[in-house]
């Protein structure tokens, strides 16, 4: 499937089969995709959280208003992202970069983070919604479909998985085998709603 199908056709499915498992080289398959996405200064702040356990998918779905998505896919991923990775040994993201790009980049981590609370959050809601497309858009090349949720409790789900107290949720997605079609489009604005050059 070319990129151009993938876009077409990845809708966000709700029922899917839940006998179908994942094989492990598939779920690395498709998670090395996921981490090749772009990241701001390349801090990779982005924390994926595979859900297997059946008594935590259960939480789960008490958690998301018993959507059965979160239980009936092959696989449940909890997209979070780290606050302070910009300054947790920050070289690591750079150490095959020339000395005069680590030289020029560090200081510049650490300036525009430093205090800056709402970058941090705000660099790790965008880092991680790009993974999250890399991460839909491999699956339906794959074969798989998927669905982008955050219809749930996140302070639940957060205390379900541990969460770590610097780090936040961004959303769930699950992947799987569809048992049934997502719904017709709703209703696409048209481009020239929504697509503008150089001004509003």
């Amino acid at each position: 499937m070319d990129i151009k199908e993938a876009i077409q056709t990845r809708r966000s499915v709700k029922h899917y089969d839940p006998a179908h498992q994942m094989t492990e080289a598939e779920v690395n398959e498709l998670m090395e995709h996921a981490i090749l996405s772009p990241t701001a200064f390349n801090i990779q702040h982005w924390r994926f959280v595979r859900v297997q356990d059946t008594q935590k998918r259960q939480q789960i779905l008490e958690a998301a208003w018993g959507q059965a998505q979160v239980v009936d896919s092959s696989l449940l991923l909890v997209l979070c992202a780290d606050l302070n990775a910009w300054e947790k040994q920050p070289e690591r993201y750079w150490q095959h970069a020339p000395q005069a790009a680590q030289n020029a980049i560090l200081p510049a981590i650490e300036n525009y983070y430093t205090n800056h609370h709402q970058g941090q959050r705000d660099e790790c809601v965008r880092s991680a919604s790009i993974a999250a497309m890399n991460i839909m858009l491999m699956a339906k090349g794959m074969g798989y479909d998927t669905c982008p949720m955050d219809g749930f409790d996140f302070d639940k789900v957060a205390r379900i998985i541990n969460l770590p107290h610097d780090h936040i949720i961004v959303m769930m997605i699950t992947v799987g085998k569809k048992l049934e079609d997502a719904r017709p489009r709703a209703g696409q604005l048209p481009l020239e709603e929504v697509f503008f050059t150089d001004s509003f």
